[in-house]
């Protein structure tokens, strides 16, 4: 009697472009069938999953809003509905959007969009997902954080909230799940080339990074497909800086 070969899947959300596609795309080239997230833009979703199935892999894509707890465990329920055999192994965190605003001007609901996007689009997915891996004694958890939840940015106070307690969420449960073989990390880029940063003063704000450059999201891809891999199989709880040397 044939068994049927459970396939590894990797899951990143907000996966359709910048910094999220490129990570499909560095995942995909290390083996890892993909799973890719996306709220709206099916054709930007349509394009990453090309660009992964080039690599020689299966891809998905899947939309839901992270914020939604019933839409994301409605959806993922409906794939391993339909991959009885197969596995979530990695999941990257990556959905986060931004309002930028002085806090005093700062509107309720751009507080609170940006919060249940990158804070609670964390807790949804992650719950979902960690309940699976600690049966599985196996996972890799990897949340996109930012440079400005370490520093601090001027009016990004909701943006800077959100991420920073990510990174604390980061290290509480890579306590908690340590011995059942699941790590969690974070990856904290700084200034990126990508759609969220294209409106940035980019010759004004190369003067306070030491490299001079802005980043590109296949340098940070590269470090989250390191996470991923057997070769980061001890380390876990850590902050990983992609940042081009701001420190301070």
């Amino acid at each position: 009697m044939s068994t049927v070969e459970s396939k590894r899947y990797a899951l990143v959300t907000g996966g359709s472009r910048g910094i999220g596609r490129a990570i499909c795309v560095a995942l995909a080239k290390d083996g890892w069938h993909v799973l890719v997230n996306y709220v709206k833009g099916a054709e930007a979703a349509d394009e990453t999953a090309a660009q992964v199935r080039a690599c020689g892999v299966e891809c998905e894509t899947v939309q839901f809003d992270v914020r939604d707890k019933s839409a994301v465990d409605t959806a993922l329920t409906a794939w391993y509905a339909a991959h009885p055999n197969d596995r979530l192994e990695v999941l990257v965190n990556n959905s986060g959007i931004t309002r930028d605003n002085l806090f005093v001007f700062l509107k309720p609901e751009d507080w609170k969009d940006v919060l249940d996007t990158s804070l609670n689009g964390f807790f949804n997915v992650t719950q979902f997902l960690i309940q699976k891996m600690v049966r599985n004694r196996s996972g890799r958890i990897i949340n996109v954080v930012s440079v400005s939840g370490l520093k601090g940015v001027p009016g990004q106070t909701n943006y800077s909230a959100a991420k920073a307690a990510m990174i604390g969420a980061t290290r509480s449960l890579a306590t908690e799940v340590a011995k059942r073989k699941i790590t969690v990390n974070a990856v904290a880029p700084g200034f990126i080339n990508t759609d969220m940063t294209a409106g940035l003063p980019v010759d004004d704000l190369k003067k306070f990074i030491p490299m001079e450059r802005f980043g590109e999201p296949e340098e940070v891809a590269g470090v989250v497909a390191f996470l991923a891999s057997p070769k980061a199989s001890y380390i876990t709880g850590e902050i990983i800086n992609i940042n081009g040397g701001i420190h301070s």
